[in-house]
């Protein structure tokens, strides 16, 4: 067990490496009753083309199968299903799928041995059968269609499948209602034996806990199950350009006041930093410049532009980064001339900074 310190945030990370693979991260914090534990995957929406373990050709699944996968995950073969055993202790579980990632989670202060348990074995332990994966496809149906009634996470949508024009991150991350139904059993265990495999998994507990206890527990309950010698996973890599899909595109929808979404795809090979900074760097770039203390936000707001704050967000690809600008506005053609001209001239100060 390795320990690393985050000195300015008084932290001690714990860390492990079992031996079939799966990573382990423990950080402590004594002034809280809960503890909150993931268990993740690198396997999110994006990785829909690949070779699948023991194969060597690449395959394309329909497009939504993580999703799908996590949806079908909480189906048991036997025993109480996952919110039936953790409602039993008050523990709160969900899971969520995001681009390149897929986590179930539990957060509670009671039972920690068991919860630890029963998150790692339902996980590892997929049950599909015809009948509740066709079942399954009405439930995700009606999902997706919930997001596309909604403005917010429809407009967002768009951005993405507009600003690109080859990579799966313009595909909402549950697929689309045609893609949806023709998924299969056999994608779906495809798709969990290639990225289901402890060396691509990882867990994170955070809480009140002693690490070298939760190691421990994690530890004996690896060790009961057998799982194939891992191979890198290929996945496919897109030669995605420069351009957009689509420069601009206009929404009827029931709204009060119109929205607008902007986006402003870039090269990130073209940044003078490295790819992990650039995380950093975004996040620090779009508070300073158009966050909700900014300058700029507040003379918007104060010249009745904009309704409310202008609320900002990026994705990143391997060569792309989009930064995303959202507003409710009147005047939309103001608001756009108003955002370039400060993006063209805006100086960030030290005093800003710090």
């Amino acid at each position: 067990m390795n320990k690393r310190e985050i000195k300015k945030l008084e932290l001690s990370i714990y860390e492990e490496t079992l031996d079939n693979g799966l990573k382990i991260y423990v950080i402590p914090k004594a002034n809280v009753n809960n503890v909150y534990m993931t268990f993740s995957t690198k396997y999110g929406s994006i990785q829909s083309e690949f070779v699948p373990i023991d194969k060597k050709e690449m395959i394309k699944v329909p497009d939504g199968v993580a999703h799908f996968l996590e949806h079908k995950l909480f189906e048991q073969e036997k025993g109480l299903a996952p919110f039936d055993f953790f409602s039993k202790s008050g523990t709160d579980c969900n899971a969520n799928t995001s681009y390149n990632k897929t986590t179930y989670l539990f957060v509670g202060n009671e039972n920690l041995k068991a919860n630890i348990n029963y998150l790692l074995d339902f996980v590892n332990s997929p049950y599909f059968t015809e009948e509740n994966v066709e079942k399954e496809k009405g439930i995700i149906e009606q999902e997706l269609k919930m997001y596309q009634d909604n403005p917010n996470s429809y407009g967002f949508e768009k951005i993405l499948y507009n600003s690109f024009v080859k990579h799966p991150i313009r595909i909402p991350v549950g697929g689309t209602v045609s893609s949806i139904y023709q998924i299969t059993i056999d994608d779906l265990y495809t798709c969990y034996k290639t990225f289901y495999h402890p060396s691509n998994m990882f867990v994170v507990v955070t809480g009140n806990v002693d690490p070298e206890e939760v190691i421990d527990i994690i530890k004996k309950n690896q060790e009961k199950k057998k799982y194939p010698k891992f191979k890198k996973i290929k996945i496919k890599e897109y030669d995605e350009p420069d351009k957009v899909y689509k420069k601009n595109e206009t929404i009827n929808m029931n709204v009060t006041i119109p929205k607008v979404i902007i986006g402003y795809k870039m090269n990130i090979n073209n940044f003078d930093l490295d790819k992990k900074t650039i995380n950093v760097f975004s996040n620090a770039y779009l508070n300073l410049t158009f966050g909700p203390m900014s300058l700029f936000s507040l003379e918007l707001t104060k010249e009745k532009i904009i309704s409310r704050d202008l609320a900002y967000s990026f994705v990143k690809t391997d060569n792309h980064i989009l930064f995303v600008l959202e507003a409710y506005t009147t005047k939309k053609e103001e608001l756009l001339k108003r955002i370039e001209k400060h993006i063209k001239s805006n100086v960030i100060t030290e005093k800003e900074f710090n």
